[in-house]
């Protein structure tokens, strides 16, 4: 049976790097949480990332708002897997010449199996939030329903956008090829 692992940055090296919110060309910050919508996005130039902490550059990294930062090496890796819905958007990170991007996935699942999990909670009525009603408050120990995800490689739950989730052979590949800053919780 298929695998599927929550795609975490591994936030225990004390000598990495930290990206901060991304802004546009004129230093405006760019709206952060359209990275998570699983829809093709086109900007206006080329966002740019700065250091909030400098230090070692990472293969993958979450910017502010866990946003996914690859360098081209994990761009090449999937080009040569054939992964497909995903888009990886050029960036620039401050004091960094290497090509770097936004993985934006491109799919959303919903398949969240919340029997499974640690904890689920949804926002009610009294949290006094009409536009989040139903929706996943909490979701802690996620865990999937792999009959509802197909032959899905790259994804967000539905709900709870803000995992990122990959099929085993994608991790397995990651891990053979020595991409840093990468830490996989099976789902």
């Amino acid at each position: 049976m298929a695998r599927y692992f929550e795609l975490m940055d591994d936030r225990q090296s004390t000598s990495r790097w930290h990206l901060g919110v991304p802004v546009d060309e004129q230093g405006q910050e760019i709206d952060p949480w359209q990275f998570k919508h699983g829809r093709w996005i086109d900007l206006e130039g080329v966002p740019r990332f700065p250091l909030d902490v400098r230090g070692d550059p990472l293969d993958y990294c979450w910017a502010a708002f866990s946003i996914p930062v690859v360098h081209e090496r994990v761009v090449q890796l999937f080009e040569r897997m054939d992964v497909r819905d995903v888009q990886f958007i050029p960036v620039r990170i401050e004091g960094n010449e290497e090509p770097c991007f936004i993985l934006n996935a491109l799919r959303i699942i919903q398949c969240i199996d919340d029997a499974r999990c640690r904890r689920v909670e949804y926002w009610k009525p009294e949290d006094d939030r009409p536009d989040k009603l139903g929706q996943y408050r909490v979701v802690s120990g996620l865990r999937i329903d792999l009959a509802k995800v197909g032959d899905a490689r790259v994804f967000r739950p539905w709900g709870w956008r803000v995992a990122l989730i990959v099929s085993e052979d994608l991790k397995q590949a990651m891990d053979a090829e020595g991409i840093t800053g990468t830490r996989f919780v099976e789902v």
